[in-house]
């Protein structure tokens, strides 16, 4: 049965050995948004599973915590089928542990996606949405401190959103905390790698939340990750994951005496009500080996953006793109952003439509400005100030693709598309 496992292993290498990304890409894009980024190691760590009987949570699984946790920084991982489904666990957690009730506010960026704000509201919490920065993309820290200060909020937690892997000032997050009974939740999905003054996103708050979509840094085609240094934590996590069956065993079953229970089967008892968030074996398999290359493929995208931001300073009139990188912040580079300066005849609508008809995939920066979603607007929340740079980014900003998937070329084509248009606009622009 080995040698016959080994051939199968070895034909799946030879495939990868013949084949690029773009031919396995799943979509006509010339320069896609994202796509998953692998080879022959991810699909033969999946491959095993299913031939050895490795389905639901078992050893792959809690490798793929141990190894990503320890990447971070971090004592406790608890995987899940998805990142919006690590951001209801991590506030349905604090709920659960007496940091949260219900009513309670929750500050989070009004320029991100749509599932940091959407489990507050399904838990029974209140958002309080806060400006933007136009140059980070992050929620406007300045704006933050008046919000944490004002005597007529009271906040309980925020959502700092690392956004498209631009990672936040979390010493001045926590500065202005200032030891203030407010709960910090790291909402990473977009910044694997990203870090802070030395220190890896995601190992700040009380925890973190990550996606595994294939868009992203890294990929199990789905997936998520709550990341703690609570014990209390990690056992309420795993507990609200899985149905909220209790995790604390004895050890002997037929033994547990809880509620109206005496004597009862401890592995059929549940200590909360929970969901099945829960990651299987293969994609936490994938996971593995995908993570064993997250430096080496964010070393690509610091190398794209690097590309793009030096050939398209040109129109610096026109457009604010990102800067490089410092010593104190590494942004990793989800994606590469685009906003429409003020005062030019340049609009959003015409640049994006003729960069899609060359090619070249295009996407909003996330939701705009959540509270004006159709979905959110008529929804319990406040609206911190006027949101006057997440509104001008909702109608001016952009992102393109800027991921290992692409080569070279790939980039030449989106310097030589943008050069190309404003040459076309030559007359307007004077």
């Amino acid at each position: 049965m080995l040698n016959q496992q080994n051939k199968i292993y070895d034909n799946i290498k030879e495939y990868f050995d013949t084949v690029s990304m773009k031919d396995i890409r799943p979509n006509s894009w010339r320069v896609p948004i994202g796509g998953g980024f692998y080879g022959h190691e991810e699909v033969n760590a999946v491959v095993k599973c299913y031939l050895n009987g490795s389905l639901s949570i078992q050893k792959p699984v809690m490798e793929f915590e141990n190894k990503f946790s320890n990447y971070i920084g971090t004592k406790y991982g608890i995987a899940t089928n998805s990142g919006t489904s690590a951001n209801i666990l991590a506030l349905n957690a604090l709920i659960d542990a007496g940091y949260l009730e219900l009513g309670d506010e929750v500050a989070l960026p009004a320029t991100t996606f749509i599932s940091v704000a959407t489990p507050i509201l399904q838990l029974g919490l209140v958002p309080v949405y806060v400006d933007v920065e136009a140059d980070t993309l992050n929620i406007d820290l300045d704006e933050f401190k008046k919000l944490v200060d004002d005597e007529d909020r009271n906040i309980k937690c925020v959502m700092i959103v690392h956004t498209l892997g631009n990672p936040v000032d979390m010493n001045r997050v926590n500065t202005i905390i200032n030891n203030k009974d407010i709960q910090v939740i790291e909402d990473c999905c977009e910044a694997h790698g990203a870090e802070c003054d030395g220190k890896k996103v995601g190992s700040y708050g009380i925890m973190s939340t990550w996606s595994f979509y294939v868009a992203h840094h890294m990929t199990t085609a789905e997936g998520g990750m709550v990341l703690t240094d609570s014990k209390e934590l990690d056992i309420i996590l795993k507990e609200l994951r899985e149905f909220g069956r209790d995790k604390e065993y004895s050890g002997e079953r037929y033994g547990m005496n809880k509620g109206n229970l005496k004597d009862f089967d401890e592995r059929y008892t549940f200590h909360r009500v929970g969901w099945n968030f829960r990651m299987a074996d293969a994609p936490a398999s994938f996971g593995i080996q995908q993570l064993a290359k997250l430096d080496d493929m964010n070393q690509i995208r610091l190398k794209y953006a690097k590309y793009l931001i030096e050939n398209l300073s040109q129109f610096s009139q026109h457009l604010q793109i990102p800067i490089e990188n410092t010593e104190y912040n590494v942004n990793t580079f989800y994606s590469f952003p685009i906003i429409i300066k003020k005062n030019t005849k340049i609009q959003r609508k015409n640049l994006t439509r003729y960069l899609e008809s060359n090619g070249i995939e295009t996407r909003a920066i996330m939701c705009g400005t959540l509270p004006d979603q159709p979905s959110l607007c008529n929804e319990i929340g406040i609206e911190y100030g006027e949101l006057t740079q997440s509104r001008y980014i909702r109608d001016n900003g952009f992102f393109i693709g800027c991921h290992p998937c692409l080569e070279e070329d790939d980039l030449k084509h989106v310097v030589k598309t943008i050069t190309n248009y404003f040459k076309q606009q030559g007359d307007i622009l004077q």
